[in-house]
């Protein structure tokens, strides 16, 4: 079973047997899989769910891969995705039109999957925090990732499990806007039945226990939307 917490990779493939073999591949390697049969909707799922690494065939239906490239590069909440383009286009001037549009790498098919999935590690780790920066801080909360520790204006808060987990997806993307949905299948997965209700409850226990200093209220509800983690309300 996959993390809920692992890198999240948007493959966009109108083959269903290209898609079934990627989507294999990308999770056997430890990624969370979304899947998109069309430029269209593969534009949409990357505004939707901001994944972290785009893997994108050239030839699509609807709108094509280097219009649905340049779309995500265009704009603004998704312009930093990595985008890998697949593409059975080899010669040179294609190449250059696909990373001139935006993409970060080219594959041309046929491609060895293991080639690409070396590529895939390679653009995740250059997305993660190296080795010597273990901590993310927004604002005056910092979270250490690799002592599992969180303190706020420089005094520890004590967090349980669930709440770490959810600070920790809060902090990746500060001022996002997550849904209770999107919040039950990073924190909980999406193998696990849990009541949308019980996000609230969380969230409340994030928020006293980031308060519990007199200070000021860092997670922003927005109504019929979800929470964000914004300290400009």
């Amino acid at each position: 079973m996959v993390a809920s917490d692992a890198p999240c990779i948007l493959i966009v493939e109108d083959e269903p047997a290209q898609l079934e073999m990627l989507a294999y591949n990308v999770e056997a390697e430890g990624f969370r899989v979304l899947k998109a049969a069309d430029g269209e909707e593969g534009v949409l799922i990357a505004e939707e769910e901001t994944p972290d690494l785009i893997i994108l065939d050239w030839m699509l239906p609807n709108l094509s891969g280097i219009e649905a490239c340049r779309q995500i590069k265009h704009k603004p909440a998704t312009r930093a995705i990595p985008i890998i383009m697949l593409t059975a286009r080899g010669q040179e001037e294609d190449r250059v039109r696909g990373l001139d549009t935006g993409a970060d790498d080219y594959v041309v098919k046929p491609y060895s999957v293991s080639e690409l999935m070396a590529r895939v590690r390679a653009i995740i780790r250059r997305g993660s925090p190296a080795g010597g920066e273990e901590t993310i801080s927004h604002g005056d909360i910092t979270l250490n990732v690799e002592q599992h520790k969180v303190t706020r204006a420089g005094t520890a808060v004590h967090l349980g499990p669930t709440e770490y987990r959810l600070l920790s997806v809060f902090m990746e993307k500060p001022g996002r806007v997550y849904s209770r949905e999107r919040l039950l299948d990073l924190v909980w997965g999406r193998d696990i039945y849990v009541e949308a209700r019980t996000v609230d409850v969380h969230v409340g226990r994030l928020r006293k226990a980031l308060k519990s200093n007199g200070l000021i209220d860092p997670i922003r509800t927005v109504r019929g939307a979800g929470y964000s983690l914004d300290f400009e309300k």
